[in-house]
């Protein structure tokens, strides 16, 4: 018996396999599985061109089955077979493909697509095992054959003994190190847990002798133990069934097997395409937000199949940021796998798939909060925030997605509105959207900022999330409305006559808020006649892109740059506070200049900006009080 050598490229390549190219040792149980899931396909195929052949479906199945005691693990399937030549050809040259060849020579077109399409998958096996067997018969052969490997240093093909057309894979599983443990696969837990996670769908069945406890005979609570063989995939996945034979309680339990959350998705989404790219999803709109869905520890993604197994955990690359909360699993049989079928190559189909999948989770949600507002607003209360940052992220590239679902509390309806509903109620004198920022809904109606724009009757959303003004920012306009905020130092809506007044008043007053300004010193950029305030004495509006609100976020993002708003101290000279304030400027300078303190602090105190210094602010106060 000669041992071969396998070639210089292909005894680097294992090396890498065996130490670098998988993550999890557990994938070379699916590989070796998807392996003989391959080889009945193939007699499935011949046999529909070859009338000699009779498929039965019943006759075909995979068998796993372990030999603890010897450290023995073995996979065996009714498949096709192979030859001498076959298993010098696709065993002895690592990455040449029986599958793929096959695929190449015979062009599918029934559905029942090869799974393999790279021949590296079956060397994973060498992760776990130090000796790999594989005896073999190929159909309408009479001779079988043993193929044998203890790694890297070659390997042996001898003639062999076996009754019946296919293939058994024959692992003698590596002893424990310290740094490893080999035991648990010659565990039945372990191994069914394997199968359930990664072929669950190979539509094949995966048998395995299992040992399960039952009544002693004649005994009432004596036990014993026995072995049955059972099959451990369920075969037909949910995805490739007709919609029209599902109900929503069959995608709430596969929401729940799958483990996608605890609670119960609001929305699910089946999608079954056979176009340019063939593929089956289904998707969840979870109901709650998961914990950690603002930790670095989230990972989003779909778990992606490919023909029924399953190759990635989570596949980032389909779900764009801003749809990160979405559940669920996509299966197609034209995507591309490199080596480790764990990596996708960024190819056409994976973006065409992405793409067409971002189209229909938005259509989805456009069409929840059309005809279940009450669902959409739900789900907007734990994911409209991610929403808006989608609006904000990328420059806006975004934003003509995301615009129509976003919502925000309108002043006038007292809940949740959309950007359209804003608009269309504007009157038509409105030349802008306004909107407030705050903590929250409270304290945003009592800002003075508010009076005129209330009292002209128009519409403010209210802005409670640090993302909200960023987001709107990157908006720009809605409809050709401008975006404003309340604060702003020009609100668009004082009259000409009015104008003409607050000009006259500010020339005449010119020296008294020169010399305030003066006492602030670098606090404020200028001090002027509000047009805005009704009923309050004083408040703080901004000049130029940066809201107070805005800088109150900044402030608390590590790396700021000490980015400021440009305020404005505004004085409402119709108000008591101002004759006392013209009183001081001709009678008592010391006296203007604590009142000038003082309502600088009211006016950050409003805001929710702290105050410079508590204690001169509160020796203030009682210095007008005696």
């Amino acid at each position: 018996m000669v041992k071969q050598q396998f070639k210089a490229e292909s005894k680097r390549l294992l090396d890498m396999m065996i130490n670098s190219i998988y993550s999890q040792r557990e994938i070379f149980l699916r590989e070796l599985i998807s392996n003989s899931s391959d080889a009945i396909d193939k007699i499935y195929y011949k046999a529909l061109t070859d009338d000699s052949l009779n498929f039965d479906k019943d006759s075909y199945y995979i068998k796993v089955a372990v030999d603890k005691e010897n450290r023995i693990l073995k996979i065996s399937d009714t498949g096709i077979g192979m030859t001498k030549e076959e298993l010098e050809n696709n065993l002895g040259v690592i990455a040449k493909s029986g599958s793929l060849a096959f695929k190449d020579e015979n062009e599918l077109k029934d559905g029942h697509d090869i799974i393999g399409q790279f021949g590296v998958g079956f060397y994973s096996a060498f992760m776990v095992a130090d000796v790999v067997t594989v005896i073999s018969k190929a159909l309408g052969n009479d001779d079988a054959y043993k193929w044998e490997s203890a790694g890297a240093d070659g390997y042996t093909i001898v003639p062999c003994e076996k009754d019946s057309v296919g293939t058994e894979i024959v692992l003698k599983i590596k002893e424990n190190t310290e740094d490893e443990s080999y035991d648990e696969y010659l565990e039945e837990y372990r191994l069914k847990a394997i199968i359930k996670k990664y072929s669950d769908f190979i539509r094949y069945p995966i048998k395995m002798d299992v040992t399960e406890k039952r009544l002693k005979e004649g005994s009432e609570n004596e036990f014993e133990d026995y072995c049955e063989e059972q099959i451990i995939n369920s075969m037909v996945p949910i995805w490739r069934k007709n919609k029209s034979e599902l109900t929503p309680e069959d995608y709430e339990n596969f929401y729940m097997e799958k483990h996608y959350g605890f609670d119960k998705p609001i929305k699910h989404i089946h999608i079954s395409v056979d176009g340019a790219v063939r593929y089956n999803a289904i998707l969840f709109i979870p109901e709650n937000i998961p914990f950690d869905y603002y930790t670095k520890e989230y990972e989003k993604g779909l778990e992606l199949y490919s023909n029924g197994v399953l190759i990635m955990n989570k596949c980032s690359d389909l779900l764009p940021d801003y749809f990160s909360f979405v559940k669920g699993m996509v299966d197609s049989e034209d995507l591309s796998l490199n080596i480790s079928r764990e990596i996708l190559q960024h190819d056409k189909q994976l973006k065409l798939i992405a793409k067409n999948i971002k189209t229909k989770i938005t259509s989805q949600l456009q069409s929840l909060l059309k005809d279940d507002r009450d669902k959409y607003e739900k789900f907007y209360k734990s994911f409209g925030r991610q929403l808006k940052y989608g609006v904000y992220s990328d420059f806006g590239s975004n934003k003509e997605v995301l615009q129509e679902l976003l919502m925000f509390y309108s002043s006038k309806e007292k809940k949740l509105v959309t950007l359209d509903e804003y608009v269309s109620r504007m009157p038509e004198d409105q030349k802008y959207i306004y909107y407030a920022s705050g903590e929250t809904y409270e304290r945003i109606e009592k800002l003075p900022q508010t009076e005129l724009v209330l009292e002209k009757g128009y519409e403010i959303l209210y802005f409670t999330e640090d993302i909200d003004e960023f987001a709107v920012k990157m908006l720009m306009t809605y409809k050709e409305k401008e975006f404003k905020s309340v604060s702003s130092g020009d609100l668009g809506i004082e009259a000409e006559e009015s104008q003409n007044n607050t000009d006259s008043e500010e020339n005449e007053n010119k020296d008294l808020f020169d010399y305030m300004k003066n006492i602030l010193s670098d606090k404020v950029k200028d001090v002027r006649i509000s047009k805005r305030l009704k009923n309050h004495p004083v408040c703080l509006s901004t000049d130029g892109e940066v809201t107070i609100e805005m800088e109150k976020i900044l402030k608390t993002m590590p790396g700021n740059q000490n980015i400021k708003a440009e305020k404005v101290l505004e004085i409402n000279i119709n108000h008591e506070v101002f004759k006392s304030l013209k009183d001081a400027f001709e009678k008592d300078k010391e006296k203007l200049n604590l009142y000038t303190n003082l309502l600088y602090n009211q006016a950050l105190l409003i805001e929710g900006l702290p105050i410079n210094d508590p204690v001169e602010f509160t020796n203030d106060i009682c210095k007008i009080m005696v």
